[in-house]
């Protein structure tokens, strides 16, 4: 690696990106290897070994499980994220949540209990629970 490089942002194809529009009703496992936005509402388990965004009127019921995400909706379910949660002021979490890095604007309410966990915690946690394999993509 050369010291003088300069870091390179990282680039968000949009057609990388899974998106349940508001007004779309998902019922069942969903799982990706890419980002998803959710404006809809889901019902079941989330996984994304990306980032998962959920918009302002957005409604899970389930079990989410990604490596970050941006939260402005509700949830009723267990949240499981490998790096960083940030829980914006509009987010309601009914639902434990287990985080390595958590960050919590004003405004967001959270009623159950919060873990701070490994990565190797995220890991196990999603060998065991997330039953969709989702491969690796180069």
């Amino acid at each position: 690696m050369n010291i003088n490089s300069k870091p390179t942002a990282q680039v968000v194809d949009a057609n990388n990106v899974s998106h349940i529009s508001a007004g779309t009703v998902v019922k069942g496992e969903m799982s990706s290897v890419a980002d998803i936005r959710v404006d809809g509402s889901v019902q079941g388990k989330v996984y994304s070994k990306g980032r998962v965004v959920v918009g302002e009127e957005a409604e899970i019921t389930g079990t989410l499980a990604c490596n970050n995400v941006d939260f402005w909706g509700k949830i009723e379910g267990d949240i499981y994220v490998k790096d960083t949660f940030s829980l914006k002021g509009t987010a309601s979490v009914n639902g434990n949540i287990h985080v390595r890095r958590l960050q919590v604007e004003m405004g967001a309410q959270i009623n159950g209990t919060c873990n701070m966990i490994s990565e190797e915690d995220y890991d196990t946690f999603v060998k065991d629970v997330i039953t969709t394999d989702v491969p690796d993509v180069e």
